[in-house]
């Protein structure tokens, strides 16, 4: 019970966080839990791209950044993408920019949070469930956040820019693909890659985790300026200073 309980915590909270950054329009808490759970679906095109992929890795360092940006990153985040598109984007409810950023988050926590209790309890056959459910609560699952909240910004300046709808959309999805591929780049050499084990590991971790602070900061901004957004429509007394 306690590897489901810290398999399941980061995802409902950083969920939790993201709802309570809108505070100006909130989504349909139904709409939000369709999403999530769109986003534990998407897991299972991903998984099966990546299988059918895994040749990919040849123990040279191409080999590992192919299978990271292209195969890895690329068939989750699409597959996330989809989730967000398909019935997120074509909500009443998504009515101003950073809904774009709330939905991609709420299906990106879904996918991550799936594939993170699938983490912990394999680890825990083996004893090493805490260490994997802990470590990934303040790196992996945190990333996948800010992977989500990139492309969701995008998304949401598309729902409302139709003449540069697609080029938006892929520029989310380009954008979401580049930082998970890059984080996963770093983890994956030391693992498969020949020349990899020639680095020193706490510099490929090192990597990933200024990937993830490079991906994190630029969240932060990007939240702002939707929240920035969304008081000027929705907050009444912002409203009437304006007017």
């Amino acid at each position: 019970m306690q590897y489901i309980a810290i398999a399941l915590a980061p995802g409902i909270a950083i969920s939790l966080f993201i709802f309570y950054k809108d505070v100006y329009n909130r989504e349909p808490r139904f709409n939000l839990i369709i999403s999530f759970l769109l986003g534990c679906i998407a897991i299972i095109p991903a998984i099966i791209f990546e299988q059918a992929f895994q040749y990919t890795i040849d123990g040279t360092i191409t080999g590992v950044a192919i299978f990271s940006y292209a195969v890895v990153a690329f068939s989750e985040e699409f597959s996330k993408f989809l989730g967000l598109r398909l019935y997120s984007y074509n909500r009443k409810s998504f009515d101003e920019p950073l809904d774009g950023i709330v939905y991609s988050v709420m299906v990106g926590m879904g996918f991550a949070t799936l594939e993170n209790l699938m983490y912990v309890l394999k680890f825990a056959e083996v004893g090493r469930g805490m260490e994997v459910g802990i470590s990934r609560m303040f790196l992996s699952v945190p990333a996948h956040g800010t992977f989500a909240v990139v492309m969701g910004y995008f998304v949401g300046k598309a729902k409302f820019n139709s003449g540069k709808s697609l080029m938006l959309m892929i520029t989310g999805i380009l954008g979401a693909v580049f930082f998970h591929g890059t984080f996963d780049f770093f983890l994956f050499i030391n693992k498969y890659s020949f020349a990899g084990k020639e680095l020193s590991e706490a510099l490929l971790a090192g990597g990933a985790i200024a990937s993830f602070i490079v991906s994190l900061i630029l969240s932060r901004k990007l939240i702002r300026e939707h929240r920035k957004l969304s008081q000027q429509m929705f907050d009444p007394a912002k409203k009437d200073h304006n007017a």
